[in-house]
């Protein structure tokens, strides 16, 4: 045991080893800061809605009327007998037979600080259409009760309302005032509109048209609660996330932007008589592996809706992140190339030269980081693997004693970068490639050392190998 940890290899692997940890720690300290850069673009994400308008919603149009049954009931007994008037409030609502919006989106960057924000302004035109109103008609449920009910008012919810930015409505062709609120006890951000009571009796049932202009922040969440429910959305931006309970049944996805198609009708989905109960439209998920996903029982608990969010899949910060989780990997391999120029040449590198070699990569990641907040990232990741490159390349020179040495070691960091690169750009494809090329590395390093006498490693470093027994 004491000659072992008399041997020079025993005690480079322990100072490689304890270089490691350290090398590690620091890109521990890396990631942290791409997570506190990940909060500060979320902060930034909510000061934006914050001032502007936040994801949106779009509930309705529907209609509906605030009644109050009352009927006096006797209370008490012999002489305190007397008439007391009892009441029941209810909410009428009809929801409309047939529901189509077609909208159009237009995509503007805010920032806040170095972080932008995606906001869109939709315009949208929503067609709705009746049966008559029997929904409408109240029904006493007590012998001889009064019967009171407020006008039918027409409303269609938003997420936030101060998105809203121009809005006309047509009842036929006629227009009708708009106003703010929807009078509606649990949906009541949004506008509405006072229709004439005679629309209760209409036999034909009832159609307005609604042109609404709204901006919103990321995401655009939209209930079918039609019996048929049609949506066509088009968007010039180019990488949509789709979500929700419904996909769309069409959709086309190119590079100036997308088109998608909902057709829905009532036997599919719940969404008139989850609205009708009162449940919440809750906000769906990000999409994408890092999304969190519902608690069991939530979509029980929540209407029916679908959404499309306006996400950047190669924003700088989650790009950083993927980069960062390969960081080990690049100081194995690198430290790996390192060994074999030492183990196949008989050099001696000291543990403080694969110490600045460990740092000059783990540099190399916050160099990107940084770089990415005021460049392209392609430009960015650029520039830093260039410096990299050529401060490791000038380095190994002197390391590994020649030029004709070191320019080899530079090539192999710029492939390895360039194979980053590209781990970075692919999403479905990523662990299979990575995979390859790290079983191509490890194909390469058994060739390498296929004829090595390991047992010949315990002569110094810089000595004739003892020979070996036969």
């Amino acid at each position: 045991m004491e000659d072992a940890l008399k041997n020079p290899w025993f005690t480079k692997l322990a100072a490689l080893a304890a270089i490691a940890l350290l090398l590690l720690f620091g890109l521990g300290l890396i990631d942290d800061v791409v997570r506190d850069r990940q909060r500060y673009r979320s902060l930034a994400q909510h000061s934006v809605a914050g001032s502007l308008a936040g994801p949106q919603t779009l509930l309705g149009p529907m209609i509906h009327s605030a009644c109050v049954e009352s009927w006096d009931a006797p209370t008490g007994q012999g002489d305190e007998r007397r008439m007391v008037e009892q009441r029941r409030e209810f909410l009428l609502t009809a929801m409309p037979e047939r529901l189509q919006l077609r909208s159009g989106t237009t995509l503007e960057e805010r920032a806040r600080g170095l972080h932008t924000v995606h906001t869109y302004q939709l315009q949208a035109r929503i067609a709705a259409q009746w049966a008559p109103l029997a929904s409408l008609q109240p029904q006493t449920t007590v012998k001889g009760s009064r019967m009171q009910c407020g006008a039918p008012i027409l409303m269609l919810a938003v997420g936030d309302a101060r998105g809203i930015r121009t809005a006309q409505l047509l009842l036929g062709d006629q227009p009708l005032a708009l106003q703010p609120g929807t009078f509606h006890p649990r949906y009541s951000r949004g506008l509405h509109a006072t229709l004439p009571e005679s629309v209760r009796d209409r036999a034909d049932g009832l159609a307005v048209t609604l042109e609404l202009e709204l901006v919103g922040t990321e995401r655009l969440s939209i209930v079918p609660l039609g019996s048929r429910t049609e949506v066509q959305l088009e968007s010039p931006w180019p990488h949509p996330s789709f979500s929700g309970r419904f996909l769309p049944s069409e959709r086309e996805v190119r590079a100036d932007g997308f088109t998608a198609h909902w057709r829905l009708s009532s036997l599919a989905t719940t969404a008139q008589q989850d609205i009708a109960q009162g449940k919440p439209v809750c906000e769906a998920p990000e999409g994408g592996p890092d999304g969190d996903m519902p608690p069991p029982g939530a979509a029980r608990e929540c209407a029916d809706s679908f959404s499309v969010a306006f996400i950047d899949p190669v924003n700088p910060y989650s790009l950083s992140d993927r980069a960062t989780k390969y960081g080990v990997l690049f100081i194995a391999l690198t430290f790996v190339a390192v060994g074999l120029f030492e183990l196949m040449l008989r050099l001696r590198v000291h543990p403080v030269q694969y110490l600045l070699v460990g740092s000059a990569l783990c540099s190399f990641f916050l160099l990107l980081l940084s770089l990415s907040e005021h460049l392209p990232f392609g430009m960015a990741y650029a520039v830093a693997a260039t410096a990299c490159v050529l401060l490791l390349g000038y380095y190994a020179s002197h390391m590994l004693g020649s030029l004709r040495r070191g320019l080899p070691f530079g090539a192999g960091m710029a492939l390895l970068y360039g194979l980053l690169y590209v781990l970075l750009q692919l999403e479905q494809t990523a662990l299979v490639v990575g995979s390859i090329a790290l079983f191509a590395v490890l194909a390469l390093v058994m060739v390498l050392t296929r004829r090595v006498n390991w047992y010949g490693l315990s002569t110094p470093l810089g000595g004739t190998p003892a020979p070996q027994k036969p």
